[in-house]
């Protein structure tokens, strides 16, 4: 075991690791999907080995990556959570890991969820009990590594969008997982995902070239995407379309009624993983935006 991995086990403690983080050094390739495809975002660089491997869930999938950054902080911590078109063996959380592997090196903490999706017991409640469970582990890390908890992005690619928004905003009876507070984050930043799934199915089952949102929903759909209506309560949502198109202004304009400030870049000639790929020229277009976000207070 590295000297870095014996300093992470000694901030919570041999006995403080058992339970909701197992704060164990595990090889995320064993802890991932099979299909653990890239879709080329290594292109440029690889991903670095996650300092711990956490896990939210007792299922295969119940695990998020936490990169650390060098020095001794406090850092801003990015949370990150993967597309794959709500449907199982299309991707997981290893192609964002090259996006985690950049920041990283930037200063930022990550932590870089997977979670259930059609399939694998996900959609419609699984996913987003899934997110729920998965949101815990922030109060968990900043308490036990030097990340600045009023520091926290949530942010998320194609498909991620939902959880991105969705945790940031208080939830009703008909939601998904019944009455839940709104989980506590400065900022999120889409990248190339839909604002309200609601309003963009068509556009991203377009994208996906399948029908991902009905499945996603099930029987009650037309309910359903009312209930997570994008409402979140942040003070910063930066959206970084390609393939998509700039968000509906209907779903911009609730955003900003929630009193968040929203910049839209669009990048209509950019393939749908080039926004989150390190190296790729329009990533590097569009980094100074991100790290604006991810890095104010």
């Amino acid at each position: 075991m590295t000297a870095r991995a014996l300093l992470l086990l000694a901030a919570c403690g041999v006995a403080s690791c058992n339970g909701l983080v197992d704060t164990a050094m595990t090889d995320a390739s064993t802890a991932s999907p099979a299909n653990g495809a890239m879709w080329g975002t290594d292109a440029h660089l690889s991903p670095s080995r996650p300092d711990v491997v956490l896990r939210y869930a007792d299922h295969p999938r119940g695990f998020a990556e936490l990169r650390l950054p060098a020095g001794e902080g406090p850092f801003p911590l990015a949370v990150i959570f993967h597309g794959g078109c709500f449907k199982y063996g299309v991707a997981d959380q290893a192609y964002m890991a090259p996006l985690a592997t950049r920041w990283q090196g930037q200063g930022i903490a990550t932590l870089n969820v997977d979670y259930r999706e059609v399939g694998d017991g996900g959609g419609w409640p699984g996913s987003f009990a899934d997110w729920s469970t998965a949101a815990r582990l922030i109060d968990e890390v900043a308490a036990r590594y030097p990340v600045e908890r009023g520091r926290v992005t949530l942010v998320g690619h194609s498909a991620g969008a939902l959880p991105a928004l969705w945790l940031a905003a208080d939830q009703g009876p008909d939601g998904p997982l019944g009455r839940r507070p709104a989980l506590g984050a400065r900022a999120a930043i889409v990248l190339d995902g839909p604002a309200d799934l609601g309003m963009e199915s068509g556009a991203f089952d377009a994208l996906c070239q399948f029908s991902a949102v009905a499945p996603f929903l099930g029987e009650q759909g037309t309910k359903q995407v009312a209930a997570i209506a994008p409402r979140p309560q942040l003070d910063e949502v930066l959206f970084v379309q390609a393939r998509l198109p700039a968000p509906p202004p209907a779903a911009l304009a609730e955003i900003r009624a929630q009193g968040a400030v929203v910049e839209v870049r669009e990048n209509p000639q950019a393939s749908h993983f080039a926004v989150i790929t390190p190296g790729d020229p329009v990533y590097l277009a569009n980094e100074p935006a991100m790290l604006k976000v991810l890095t104010s207070e």
